[in-house]
């Protein structure tokens, strides 16, 4: 094993799974692109998807876990980790090859304890998540950030980090006793930004790309089918971090917003009167439960973790491969053998239709949409552009993130 450089800061990346294998797989794939050089990929999954990862042959730390609680999931991953620094991404995110470097690069500052980046959503070009912080109320204030930012923590106000893309230095969270496995499910990582001392780092260009696949919980197109855990868990936070909080008042505050969210699901056609009712119900079971789970105090958690397992990878050079949709077969088996590079493809068709990018299982990234069409949506639904000019913007715009040349 090659010795990493004494600037390369080692990490664990866990990635918590259920019943998700094939986008699990994906998601390990896009963690073989790295160019970090010395971090180890610790998989807390179900037996059925540790069984299809352990098939891809590669040098993982897999832990199988099959409960409804992700939180007690990534305590077992916590448990696994080697390295000075545990970073987390969902199962159905994938990251930029310069992601971890990104991520983990700030704690060479002996003060940060938590490190957060951006999020692009469905369309693998707009930002789904940029940056907040969460108070003692569980309420969300936007941050308008545009650099690496440093930003301390108290118990009343800290930066949220977001699940699928936040790195912790583990010895400072495994001091605070780890997640709460009173969190099944939301909240769970704001718990640990308010509990947590320290300053935790804003890095814009640490960046995930996150799809909302289906689960118990929502289904493929966002639509809930429980709000059980969500008031659970609401209920929970406020008990631990604003004891004084008019819960009634709560309760009301919370109702009124995911009403405001179903009215939408209705209005859209997506969600009957009946679903409504039972969505609402599960609210109120679920926000009783949260009151009267015990608020047990969090111990420190005394690991031993098996030697740090590298994944072996490091920087790769780039290429991109351009053509219109016509020669879709060609490119695509050409992207798909190229195995030492971290190859982008571009298809473009002479439409206004608008752009996605995503990555694929066989290990290369795909952007389709039409030459005159918006990567934005923000953009204009429309512009004239050639094809040549078409590949060369949107070439320098992922340049940021990926090598593409």
């Amino acid at each position: 094993m090659t010795t990493p450089p004494a600037s390369v800061i080692a990490a664990s990346v866990i990635v918590v799974s259920r019943h998700r294998a094939a986008a699990l797989i994906r998601c390990i794939v896009a963690l073989t692109q790295q160019d970090h050089p010395h971090f180890e990929v610790i998989v807390v999954a179900d037996p059925e998807a540790i069984r299809q990862v352990e098939g891809l042959g590669l040098p993982l730390k897999c832990v199988k876990f099959d409960e409804a609680n992700i939180s007690a999931a990534r305590n077992a991953g916590l448990a696994m980790a080697a390295a000075p620094v545990v970073a987390f991404i969902d199962d159905d995110a994938v990251a930029e090859p310069t992601w971890l470097t990104r991520l983990t690069a700030p704690f060479a500052n002996a003060d940060v304890t938590a490190s957060t980046g951006f999020i692009r959503g469905r369309n693998g070009i707009s930002y789904q998540w940029q940056a907040c912080e969460v108070d003692q109320f569980g309420q969300d204030h936007p941050l308008i950030i545009t650099e690496p930012t440093l930003r301390p923590a108290t118990p009343q106000r800290a930066v949220k980090t977001q699940g699928t893309n936040c790195a912790f230095r583990r010895d400072a969270v495994l001091a605070i006793g780890g997640f709460d496995h009173g969190y099944r499910f939301y909240l769970d990582e704001a718990d640990v930004n308010l509990r947590l001392p320290g300053v935790t780092a804003i890095i814009p260009d640490a960046q995930v790309h996150h799809g909302y696949l289906a689960s118990p919980r929502r289904a493929a197109n966002r639509v809930p089918l429980s709000l059980h855990d969500i008031a659970a868990s609401t209920a929970i936070f406020l008990r631990r971090h604003a004891p004084d909080a008019d819960m009634a008042a709560a309760l009301k505050a919370l109702s009124l917003r995911e009403s405001a969210r179903i009215a939408e699901h209705r209005r859209a056609g997506r969600i009957n009167a009946t679903a409504e009712m039972a969505l609402l119900s599960s609210l109120t079971q679920g926000w009783a439960e949260g009151l009267a789970r015990p608020l047990s105090a969090l111990a420190v958690l005394v690991t031993t973790a098996p030697p740090l397992h590298p994944l072996n990878t490091g920087p790769r050079p780039g290429k991109v491969l351009s053509g219109r949709f016509w020669q879709r077969r060609r490119l695509l088996a050409k992207a798909a053998a190229n195995r030492d590079q971290i190859t982008t493809v571009f298809l473009f068709s002479p439409t206004a239709r608008p752009h996605k990018l995503s990555f694929q299982t066989d290990g290369y990234w795909l952007q389709t949409g039409g030459i005159f069409g918006r990567s934005n949506r923000d953009a204009s639904r429309f512009r004239w552009a050639s094809f040549r000019q078409r590949i060369a913007e949107e070439t320098a715009r992922l340049a940021g993130y990926r090598p593409v040349s």
